[in-house]
């Protein structure tokens, strides 16, 4: 698939689909051509927040145990392609793919079989859904706010069958809160990785924070914005290239956190001439904090300019941040 041949008609139902943000009544997907326009645009994007997700999880020190890969509701299966790209294949044992559309789950099959060669690589069969065999590490992806609750509950069997579970998805304050609720259902039998610094009950999802939401931002490839072709998709598709929310949780039974004491950044802190604010959430909950520049100028500069995951252990004086490190790789 080339720039030159992507079906803007497919790519423009998709668009519309998102915006839509209803459950679906059936497979959306209509051939090979359409899930390759779609992988190389708006399934590029969804990549690239994977790939902050996964930069978070190395930073926090974690790594999958093995065993087979799921990707559920696989679409194109970028999802699935990222994480074993990033991990290495050498490190599972097998990537099972599934989507309630064949088309796509060919799709997605044949994609992973040419990118890791020497990894068994199939589609997941009904029999396979409803049986008991363990999975190392189950991935989902953009699909929360298109599930019926059957659907559902079928992820729910899925991860009581999982050693580790990643679940990504675009940061809407819909979504993220509702991915927020199904985190606190599992965090009696999941240790969490991230976004949480803790495994308490979420915070945002308490008394007096309803106006609040669990999001990130991923930064896109630099190189993208002196790319005609993404800069014509994103005048095309009505898209800002800088902008990349997304929320996750990742859990793990068995992991143990190497640092305490963290705090996680929600959102994008807030900059004005003399300080920056921020929204701050550890062990103790959510806290609106204040970075004053004659404090720590370094520390406001660092919250402007970053890339990273904004994982910090703060110095504070009540909610005014006296100093701050970042948690390093």
């Amino acid at each position: 698939m080339t720039w030159a041949d992507l079906d803007w008609d497919a790519l423009d139902r998709h668009r519309d689909r998102f915006l839509a943000g209803k459950p679906c009544d059936g497979p959306y997907w209509t051939s090979a051509e359409d899930l390759a326009s779609y992988d190389v645009t708006f399934g590029e994007r969804i990549g690239w927040k994977w790939d902050a997700v996964l930069d978070e999880l190395r930073m926090r020190g974690w790594a999958p145990s093995g065993g087979t890969v799921l990707d559920w509701g696989c679409g194109s299966g970028i999802a699935g392609r990222r994480v074993v790209g990033r991990f290495g294949s050498e490190c599972f044992e097998s990537l099972v793919v599934w989507d309630h559309s064949p088309v796509a789950a060919n799709f997605a099959h044949d994609a992973a079989m040419r990118k890791f060669p020497g990894l068994p690589v199939s589609a997941a069969t009904p029999g396979y859904l409803r049986g008991g065999s363990p999975i190392g590490l189950l991935i989902v992806s953009h699909v929360l706010n298109e599930l019926p609750a059957p659907a559902l509950d079928g992820i729910r069997t899925l991860i009581a069958r999982s050693r580790a579970v990643i679940w990504t998805e675009h940061g809407s304050r819909e979504t993220s809160r509702a991915l927020g609720s199904l985190r606190d259902e599992w965090t009696g039998e999941f240790h969490v990785i991230a976004p949480c610094t803790h495994g308490n009950a979420c915070p945002v999802l308490g008394p007096g924070n309803a106006r609040h939401w669990c999001h990130h931002f991923a930064a896109p490839p630099p190189g993208i914005f002196a790319d005609s072709n993404w800069v014509k998709f994103g005048q095309r598709a009505g898209i800002d290239l800088r902008s990349l929310p997304y929320s996750f949780v990742a859990l793990d039974r068995d992991w143990n956190p190497g640092e305490t004491g963290l705090s996680r950044v929600i959102g994008r802190p807030e900059h004005f001439k003399p300080y920056a604010r921020l929204l701050s959430c550890d062990a103790e909950g959510l806290a609106e904090l204040t970075v004053m520049k004659r404090d720590d100028a370094g520390l406001c500069k660092e919250l402007y300019r970053t890339k990273r995951p904004l994982v910090y252990r703060w110095t504070r004086a009540g909610r005014k941040v006296t100093g701050g490190s970042a948690l390093q790789p």
